[in-house]
């Protein structure tokens, strides 16, 4: 008897967190980490150079940036059990394509079909699938989705390393895309629930009775529903575009660090194992401060915590400039882990903590479109200004332009009122 109370009293939607997590982690396979493994190993066994596969890179997540908008209005559409399957089982296939790539234009293909599936759709998806079944306790149940992001991000290179040096690239793409047939997308079809209204509860643990009020089960508190905005009328606000500068600039100041930090360290005469030690210690450290960000989105607000994460980069651009040694080294890959943490939550939450739970897979679906352009260009002008000065100074110095522009953003980014909008015609 105690057991059946039990279980009745269990909130369906801590099942949804752990399915959302295990979809952001295998987004690994779309992911610059994961694909990172696999680029010397084309470049010697088709003799492709280092820049033409670089720049098939940048066009394919390019390309598939902008077509993640239309992905967030499907989301809204058919919903997130039929989209997570749906994308589930097109990216393991995809990855099955890219063990089987040959030429440059099959290599572009593979780029754009990973990058939109894993990176983009394999990342929004699980995002608003949580926003449906939390409220109150959303930046608690984010920061648990999010351990499945760093824990990919931690593992997906030491396997790809394994699996490649073992039985080569090919094997390894298609290791990726049988978990993702076999064992993602069943659980997936099986364990999702598009909303908790569907199973007779409501967001953070209520219990419908027949008279259409809430039943306080697990120790939630009542709570109001979401002001739910339509795409139309959130991009009529500031709020709303200074939240997309907000996505955009971390992306690529994150993903440009990270995509020549082996040479920013080099610069500075630090090996390659320090700079992978760095990349290692990020994700670890990311993982309690994502846990503690979650918790702090409760308290504090969601534009407060995004001024503390660009007063933190920074830091990290000025940190560059002097990370010659191992302890400095271990300092800004510290910090680092910590802007991450923090970044990962903020800019999830304050997606539907602004706009609502209806409409939020097209409005997400704009921030994911500019977190992917982000991270599309920000490799490029380190490499292009290293060319031209043969140091990273110059081009770390101007990039301390965007955080400070981020900075200004967040505190525009204030809770929009919907009765503060312009009238129309």
């Amino acid at each position: 008897m105690k057991k059946a109370k039990v279980f009745q009293q269990f909130y369906y939607g801590w099942v949804i967190v752990f399915i959302a997590g295990l979809g952001v982690f295998f987004s690994g396979p779309g992911q610059t980490y994961s694909n990172s493994q696999f680029i010397d190993q084309y470049i010697r066994d088709f003799g492709w150079s280092r820049s033409q596969v670089s720049g098939l890179y940048s066009a394919a997540t390019l390309v598939a940036g902008l077509i993640m908008v239309f992905v967030g209005r499907f989301i809204d559409r058919f919903g997130q059990r039929t989209m997570m399957v749906t994308v589930g089982s097109l990216f393991g296939f995809a990855c099955f394509f890219n063990s089987i790539v040959s030429s440059l234009w099959m290599l572009a293909i593979g780029f754009f079909l990973v990058r939109l599936l894993g990176q983009g759709s394999m990342s929004l998806i699980p995002n608003t699938l949580v926003v449906q079944w939390f409220v109150k306790k959303r930046g608690i149940a984010f920061s648990i989705m999010t351990l499945g992001s760093f824990a990919s991000a931690m593992s997906f290179p030491l396997i790809n390393t394994w699996l490649i040096g073992e039985w080569g690239w090919q094997f390894a793409w298609r290791f990726w895309g049988i978990l993702l047939l076999v064992l993602f997308v069943p659980i997936a079809f099986f364990g999702v629930r598009n909303k908790p209204e569907f199973m007779g509860l409501e967001p953070d643990g209520f219990s419908k009775k027949k008279n259409n009020r809430p039943k306080l089960i697990m120790g939630s508190k009542i709570i109001t529903s979401d002001e739910d905005w339509t795409l139309r009328e959130a991009m009529r606000t500031k709020t709303f575009w200074a939240i997309l500068i907000c996505v955009g600039i971390p992306a690529m100041i994150n993903t440009g660090i990270t995509f020549h930090i082996i040479s920013i360290l080099g610069t500075n005469e630090l090996s390659p194992e320090i700079a992978a030690m760095v990349l290692s210690l990020m994700a670890v450290v990311g993982i309690p401060m994502s846990l503690i960000s979650g918790y702090l989105t409760e308290k504090v607000k969601t534009n407060y915590l995004l001024l503390g994460i660009f007063i933190i980069e920074f830091v990290l651009l000025l940190m560059l400039l002097v990370t010659n040694n191992l302890l400095v080294a271990i300092i800004f890959g510290t910090l680092w882990g910590v802007a991450n943490g923090f970044e990962r939550i903020a800019l999830n939450v304050i997606w539907p903590n602004y706009f609502g739970r209806k409409y939020i897979g097209s409005i997400n679906g704009f921030g994911v479109t500019m977190g992917v352009l982000g991270s599309a260009f920000g490799p490029l002008p380190f490499g292009v200004g290293f060319d031209i000065f043969h140091s990273y100074t110059p081009i770390l110095l101007i990039a301390l332009i965007f955080p400070l522009i981020g900075i200004v953003c967040s505190l525009i980014a204030k809770k929009p009122d919907k009765t503060q909008l312009p009238q129309i015609g």
